[in-house]
């Protein structure tokens, strides 16, 4: 069975392989290849195609991204979200750099910040060629499915690598993995999936049991616990006060409104960074990976603006150009209405 799925998965993807702009048949640059890993990280491709084109327009090797300042890396990647993958982007590329350029091999990439199993296992089989096992969310489903694995997720994690491992080609392992991703999502998918047009559904056991859209088994949620806090909108002859987040904790880095220091176990203080009148601009609702956040908005009506420190004045006409993460570019949004 092994040899027939990897050889109709090859087939299939060599007629149907989608396209993205990092991507190419047979080995790949390992910068776009890391770089696109990077960002489809909890994202989808549609949303991080725009963000791949741009940051290779801007910084076109590893070597451009290396030497950009941290800021300008960070304002780029406003938007993509879960900025600690950020973060990590700019201290892999700047060890890279260092090192000459990217390790070939599954075990060296481990080493670098920010390369999981999954991404070190992505950029050794599309970049290099490598044998590698790649498991990502649509691999997981599809050998679910293929092997009729009943173990409930995250446990069944284990029996769906060594599925997956078995399946996995000595020769075209890069394309392999970009099949098996390219048939998650778009024939085998989470719901309704398109067995009739499914190149390996006649090895597939989950299929002939007349049970797919059952696989892979999931655990039940559990409730994202509500936070919060209060943004505020400081504005002056047409400017607006930002501040710089820490580096390390939520949105690190990252330009924004100041906040009463709302965090992921605990709601915000309440307390304006100012003292003097303010008044209420709505409320932003934003949904985090571990909790949820109702974000008011306090606009200020005073004159205390001497007593402000650690920031700067943007511009308000140039607010997109300031790189704020998506939960401010809402408020700030809402502030301008």
């Amino acid at each position: 069975m092994e040899d027939r799925v990897s050889a109709a998965l090859l087939d299939w993807y060599d007629r149907h392989a989608r396209s993205f702009p990092w991507r190419q048949k047979g080995e790949g640059d390992p910068y776009r290849v890391w770089l696109s890993e990077i960002m489809l990280q909890q994202t989808t491709t549609a949303h991080a195609a725009p963000y791949f084109e741009r940051f290779v327009a801007r910084w076109p090797t590893i070597e451009a991204l290396a030497a950009a300042p941290e800021e300008d890396v960070m304002a780029e990647w406003a938007g993509l979200g879960y900025y600690s993958r950020a973060r990590n982007l700019i201290a892999c590329a700047r060890a890279v750099a260092e090192r000459g350029g990217f390790p070939d091999t599954e075990a060296e990439l481990r080493t670098l910040p920010g390369l999981g199993a999954y991404t070190a296992a992505a950029v050794a089989a599309i970049a290099f060629g490598r044998r590698a096992v790649v498991v990502d969310a649509n691999v997981e489903r599809v050998v679910a499915r293929l092997f009729a694995i009943d173990a409930p997720l995250p446990g069944a994690r284990k029996p769906i690598r060594a599925a997956a491992e078995r399946i996995t080609p000595h020769r075209r392992a890069g394309d392999f993995a970009q099949a098996m991703m390219d048939l998650g999502a778009t024939i085998c998918t989470a719901r309704d999936p398109k067995c009739l047009l499914c190149p390996v559904s006649t090895l597939c056991l989950a299929r002939a049991q007349g049970r797919p859209a059952e696989l892979p088994v999931k655990a039940a949620k559990k409730a994202k616990p509500q936070r919060i806090g209060t943004a505020f909108w400081i504005e002056r002859e047409g400017q607006v006060w930002l501040v710089r987040r820490p580096g390390r904790g939520m949105l690190g880095g990252m330009r924004a409104l100041p906040d009463d220091g709302w965090n992921a176990g605990t709601n915000g203080s309440g307390d304006a960074p100012v003292p003097g009148a303010w008044r209420a601009g709505g409320v932003v609702v934003h949904s985090f990976t571990h909790f949820d956040l109702e974000l008011g908005l306090a606009i200020y009506a005073g004159d205390e603006f001497e007593t402000l420190d650690s920031g700067e004045w943007w511009p308000v006409e140039d607010i997109d150009a300031a790189g704020l993460p998506t939960l401010f570019v809402k408020a700030a949004r809402l502030a301008l209405a």
